[in-house]
């Protein structure tokens, strides 16, 4: 029989680090593309800490739950696109760059400040300390997953999108026009390789070996914070 309290528990311990990943990143796209010339999100209530704004039902519920119920090897989902018009920003090409960096950016400090509100963990009363420790460990976790993903240059992950405002026009015009194939990239490369390579019987995840030395290393940042 199911203790629903303990189920809860675990999931709240996920859910609520994912939630605040995905706000803060959204927010930040939204509030640097405000602050560059386009008011866009800004004026479709997107520039806010209400993750009602910005949940998006398959990235945001049902794609975590997927991973979390089939033990990946890593959690991360996705919210709503922020609302970007490219062409009311001051300076176009330069400015997406630094709209998209944004997202990530914020899961990086957030997965900082995830390592230093750890230090109060001790005076957390008992009855709270584990969910409160659980619940920072995971925002560590997440964030420095997700700033990760989404700097694969893959349009339309962030990293995509930095890519084409770096990279020359006879480069980055033809990566741009693999945008509408994005999402099927990056979900042929989260299920179905793993499932090729395991029919192969080989314990490989292509994916997870590119995220996840970096994302370790953002995490032993959070964790150098720590000081208890």
């Amino acid at each position: 029989m199911t203790d629903l309290p303990l189920l809860l528990t675990t999931l709240s311990v996920w859910i609520i680090p994912l939630l605040l990943a995905i706000t803060m990143h959204e927010a930040a796209h939204g509030w640097v593309a405000w602050k560059l010339g386009d008011d866009t999100a800004k004026m479709q209530g997107r520039v806010t800490f209400n993750p009602t704004a910005h949940i998006d039902p398959f990235g945001t519920v049902l794609l975590p739950l997927i991973l979390l119920m089939t033990k990946t090897p890593f959690l991360f989902g996705y919210a709503k696109p922020v609302p970007v018009n490219f062409s009311r920003l001051n300076n176009p090409k330069t400015d997406m760059v630094w709209v998209a960096l944004a997202g990530p950016g914020a899961n990086v400090l957030l997965a900082l400040l995830g390592g230093l509100l750890l230090n109060l963990y001790i005076v957390v009363p008992d009855m709270m300390a584990d969910w409160y420790r659980d619940n920072l460990i995971n925002l560590v976790r997440i964030n420095a997953i997700l700033a990760v993903f989404n700097m694969l240059p893959i349009p339309p992950l962030d990293g995509g999108r930095v890519a084409v405002g770096l990279l020359p026009r006879n480069l980055a015009m033809p990566l741009a026009r693999i945008e509408p194939y994005g999402m099927w990239i990056l979900l042929g490369l989260i299920f179905l390789l793993p499932m090729i390579t395991a029919s192969l019987g080989l314990n490989f995840n292509l994916l997870f070996a590119i995220i996840r030395p970096p994302a370790e290393f953002i995490a032993s940042l959070a964790q150098a914070l720590i000081f208890i």
